[in-house]
């Protein structure tokens, strides 16, 4: 069974999870956060082995037929709220190198300072994308904006964007735009609620979560893909429940690291794993319902 990261209840809400008595709230969404997650443990290999054969198997063949899994119901489509999402990109010393439009300006930090071109600029400053022209870090390209901050000595790149264009970018970093469709979908699920738990429960003050795979991977407009926004569209506003929480949906490359490094906590989705059964025809409501046992899809919608 599943353990859930977060049981989240709402003071002001704004959002409705569809056929969940779940409400998010207000720009922090000002939820009460209630943890479950297990101490981490080191595991032996003779438990890791254990584990991994207790873990979804091949798809069982019966008189020569491919037997079906369960599959999670989708919740009916509805007007999506416009959530945004900050990812920490940078956060220690400086300098880092922003690029706007044509101009390309590199930022230090000191004394709670930014300086650019020995001029000081105060402790934060803001920078723009538009629709049609991202902003750069290094060299790397981003959509929404990108807010620098300087603390002391040291200086923190957060990205504004909204949800789906995270997932898009997520999607890609995780798994290969060549891969099955259906992976992708149950991939963009997957991150989508793990965005979600980290809305209701962010990292710090100023950002909800990083882009590295110690969160999950984020490399802005590199990592998008046709395939990879597709993904996000099929599947826009789903997420994974249990018990009126959200479900922080862990996974890892393969059964043997899902279960190193998430055994304790429960289930967690192989990405390997789905693009096999992918490929062997499931769909991924499927998939999602093998990797997490016990949870049900919801929909985030407007009020």
């Amino acid at each position: 069974m599943a353990r859930i990261a977060s049981k989240l209840r709402s003071k002001a809400p704004t959002l409705l999870l569809l056929v969940l008595p779940l409400l998010i709230g207000g720009a922090s969404l000002g939820l009460i956060l209630r943890s479950q997650q297990s101490p981490s443990e080191v595991l032996s290999d003779s438990l890791v082995e254990e584990l991994l054969n207790q873990q979804i198997s091949s798809a069982a063949m019966a008189a020569g037929k491919q037997q079906s899994a369960e599959r999670l119901a989708v919740p009916p489509t509805a007007v999506q709220p416009e959530l945004a999402i900050r990812v920490m990109l940078h956060n220690g010393p400086g300098p880092v190198s922003v690029r706007s439009g044509e101009r390309t300006e590199t930022l230090g930090c000191q004394g709670s300072q930014l300086t650019a071109d020995s001029q000081a600029w105060g402790p934060q400053r803001w920078f723009q994308a538009t629709p049609s022209r991202s902003i750069g870090l290094e060299q790397q390209r981003y959509r929404g904006d990108l807010q620098v901050l300087c603390q002391g000595n040291r200086l923190t790149v957060v990205n504004h964007l909204p949800l789906e264009d995270y997932i898009s970018s997520v999607v890609g970093a995780e798994m290969p735009s060549h891969w099955p469709a259906e992976a992708l979908r149950a991939q963009a699920v997957a991150a989508r609620s793990y965005a979600m738990a980290h809305l209701a429960r962010p990292a710090s003050p100023m950002w909800n979560l990083g882009a590295t795979t110690r969160w999950q991977a984020y490399r802005g407009v590199a990592s998008e893909s046709p395939s990879s926004r597709a993904a996000a569209v099929d599947t826009e506003g789903l997420i994974l429940s249990f018990e009126g929480g959200i479900v922080e949906s862990l996974y890892a490359a393969d059964r043997k690291l899902t279960v190193e490094a998430h055994g304790h906590l429960g289930a967690s989705m192989s990405q390997h794993g789905a693009r096999r059964l992918a490929g062997k025809g499931y769909q991924f409501t499927q998939i999602l319902a093998k990797y997490y046992p016990g949870a049900s899809l919801a929909r985030l919608q407007r009020s």
